[in-house]
């Protein structure tokens, strides 16, 4: 694309007079951005002018903003990178809202820009105006209205800096219009950042470290409980090679399925509302809690008061200091990112030479065992009648465990079933909403990662009500030659509602069920895709290895499975975590 020469001409000061909308294009460019997803309008048209004299950065146009943010948060969970989303001004930036919201809850790097009406409106009720800096304040980690063009670069390093480090997060950039029209020297991108008031710490405290190495070592029952910091650091090998050092039973919470491999037999599964009983149990009965990199959040640890009727020792690394002692008090806190700590950690053991008292370790390890053998996981395999959505997930799993996949989910039933059933060996693997469950985020999250990882198989394992939330992105998947798979576990209701209503309400179900749903073949065919419609369990298998053929489509597969599946295990709200329903027997 020619470029008129004038307009970029270097100045007596040796610095080129640029826009704010073309500055902020080489900011994006010197953060090595590649993709931005994004929705036009009139605050951002000078922002969109900029983008169309480029070819570094390749635009995707979504077809709602909330899809958007979504699809950035997707790449971004996948591939540790900073996901960069762009919207307009008014109903841009509040459509954009709950993506935002979503990242905030499970830290993830992002950077939003929005447009804003000019400087001279702001406040006077202009067209698509909004305070977007005031309704995004509680959502965002930090969040920035550029006043002067000269101000963008510095703006943009500072928003990434504080995206990415520390507990990351999404930063909201608001750029008035006239900001991104005005002209000024541009003598280049800063090479680096530095902000008096934010410093995140890395590297933990030695003292602290020592601590935890000394309970580590004398205790009897010990257990560690990893989060999605894990993930977030890139702290993986770490974890294991600590697993390996210790030889203790590990669990993850949702968010923090993968960090551990799933098949190993020193895994638990996931803990929590929905984890499993030898989890669960493990984290009551244990005498020291390594706790790394996550919240004790209340789907976790159910009712405090009864996580905290037991006398444990309890040793908490995370990067964010709020988050420790928040909801749990511990006795050993250390500060830092999991990557360093655990590195520092496993450096003291071994010149310790130190090590676990074995005959103690067995007799913890007989007991998890006890508890595994009661097989919390079963269903009914056997019914041949009706299609279980357990089966479809472990179907998926057998398939493509030696595969290069990626599974997104939505929220709800489907998202459990997922998360308990299909074994995550690596992470990054398991892409989901957890601390906001956002229904809609299964497709935007799986064409954000298709385009990251065009070579990788990606499924959206969704439900007939989550899927409908943002069905119209569809029309992106087929515009940028991103196929997904969609298994839509459809059992015509809002599945967690209904189970609550069935199980907290004696079976009235208000509005829980889906007395309307579309054709969803006609519709991934309209949408340009191929649409499967299973009706019998034996049909599952084969509808799986045939849109697993079609690597170049994407393939919409409705699965009708039994409508009156529950999620077990199961915490009831304000039960502790070891008071758990394994099945309908014990309602």
């Amino acid at each position: 694309m020619e470029k008129n020469t004038a307009e970029t001409a270097p100045n007596a000061a040796g610095a080129q007079d640029l826009r704010g909308a073309e500055i902020l294009v080489k900011a994006l460019q010197a953060e090595n951005v590649k993709y931005i997803w994004g929705y036009p309008g009139g605050a951002v048209l000078h922002i969109y002018d900029a983008f169309y004299k480029q070819d570094t950065i390749q635009h995707v146009l979504v077809r709602h903003e909330q899809a958007a943010v979504h699809a950035a948060d997707g790449f971004a969970r996948a591939t540790g990178e900073v996901g960069v989303a762009l919207v307009t001004s008014g109903p841009g930036l509040t459509n954009a809202v709950t993506g935002i919201a979503t990242a905030y809850m499970d830290s993830i790097p992002m950077v939003i820009i929005s447009g804003q009406v000019p400087t001279a409106a702001i406040g006077l009720d202009a067209f698509q105006e909004c305070d977007a800096v005031g309704i995004t304040r509680p959502i965002v980690k930090h969040n920035f209205l550029v006043k002067d063009a000269k101000d963008m670069a510095e703006v943009m390093k500072k928003a990434f800096h504080i995206a990415r480090s520390g507990r990351p997060g999404p930063v909201v950039v608001d750029i008035p219009k006239d900001v991104s029209f005005n002209k000024v020297p541009y003598s280049g991108y800063p090479e680096s950042v530095e902000m008096r008031s934010y410093n995140p710490v890395r590297k933990g405290h030695g003292g602290q470290i020592r601590k935890a190495l000394q309970l580590l070592m004398s205790a009897k029952r010990p257990y560690i409980y990893t989060g999605g910091g894990v993930l977030l650091s890139n702290a993986s090998n770490e974890l294991r090679a600590l697993v390996d050092l210790l030889g203790c039973p590990v669990t993850n919470t949702l968010m923090g399925l993968g960090a551990f491999p799933a098949t190993d037999r020193r895994f638990l599964g996931m803990l929590g509302m929905h984890g499993t009983l030898e989890a669960n149990n493990a984290m009551q009965n244990c005498d020291v809690l390594l706790a790394i990199g996550a919240r004790f959040d209340d789907r976790v640890i159910g009712n405090p008061k009864h996580f905290a009727s037991v006398d444990r020792k309890i040793i908490h690394i995370d990067i964010d200091p709020s988050s420790i002692s928040k909801r749990v008090k511990v006795d050993v806190p250390i500060v830092g990112d999991v990557k360093d700590v655990l590195t520092e950690l496993m450096g003291m053991i071994r010149e310790s030479g130190l090590k676990p008292d074995a005959t103690a370790l067995q007799s913890w390890w007989d007991t998890v065992e006890g508890w595994r053998s009661r097989d919390c996981m079963k269903y009914d395999r056997g019914n041949g009648q009706v299609i279980k959505p357990q089966m479809v997930i472990e179907t998926l799993w057998n398939m493509t465990k030696d595969a290069d996949a990626y599974i997104t989910s939505d929220v709800g039933q489907h998202q459990m079933f997922a998360a308990q059933y299909y074994k995550f060996n690596e992470p990054r693997r398991w892409i989901n909403s957890g601390g906001l469950g956002t229904m809609g985020v299964g497709i935007p999250y799986a064409m954000g990662i298709k385009l990251a990882k065009p070579d990788s198989e990606v499924f959206c394992v969704t439900g007939e009500g989550s899927v409908q939330m943002c069905i119209q992105e569809l029309s992106t998947c087929l515009q940028y030659n991103t196929p997904i798979k969609v298994l839509s576990l459809n059992n015509r209701y809002l599945g967690m509602v209904r189970q609550w209503q069935e199980i907290e309400y004696s079976g009235r179900y208000s509005h829980s069920y889906m007395d309307a749903l579309p054709d969803f073949v006609k519709l991934a065919e309209a949408y340009g895709h191929v649409g499967l419609r299973i009706e019998r369990p034996e049909d599952v298998e084969g509808a799986l290895i045939e849109a697993r053929k079609l690597k170049d489509r994407t393939v919409f597969i409705d699965f009708q499975t039994d409508p009156t599946e529950n999620v077990f295990p199961m915490v009831k709200a304000g039960k502790g975590i070891t008071e758990m329903i394994l099945g309908a027997e014990d309602l």
